[in-house]
């Protein structure tokens, strides 16, 4: 089994999380999507993050908006709800929680 395999739904809990920091800084269109994460180990493809998004806004955490663009159709414009909001400030804090439990345990 690969390490990507073995990882594959921490990975994508992961994503999420990461998604919601970077609609929370900006609105923004799915190629500033995957251009912020395409030199991490969370770079994807619109094949995935789309569903993911799709998911994240009947979940109410995202909305979008329309706005026109000069290099083609209107594009898709991603912003955090409120509850986004609420769910970002939560993971940021169950994050912090973990990330200081694994690293004063052990070596």
């Amino acid at each position: 089994m690969s390490l990507d395999d073995k990882f594959s739904a921490l990975r994508k809990g992961l994503l999420e999380f990461l998604l919601l920091k970077i609609i929370a800084a900006d609105k923004v269109y799915v190629a500033d999507i995957l251009r912020q994460l395409s030199d991490t180990e969370f770079a994807t493809q619109e094949g995935t993050l789309y569903p993911l998004l799709s998911k994240m806004r009947r979940e109410s955490l995202l909305d979008y908006e329309w706005q026109e663009s000069e290099a083609g159709p209107p594009r898709k414009y991603y912003k955090l709800t409120a509850k986004g909001r609420d769910q970002l400030r939560e993971l940021t804090e169950y994050w912090n929680k973990i990330h200081n439990t694994v690293k004063g345990l052990g070596p």
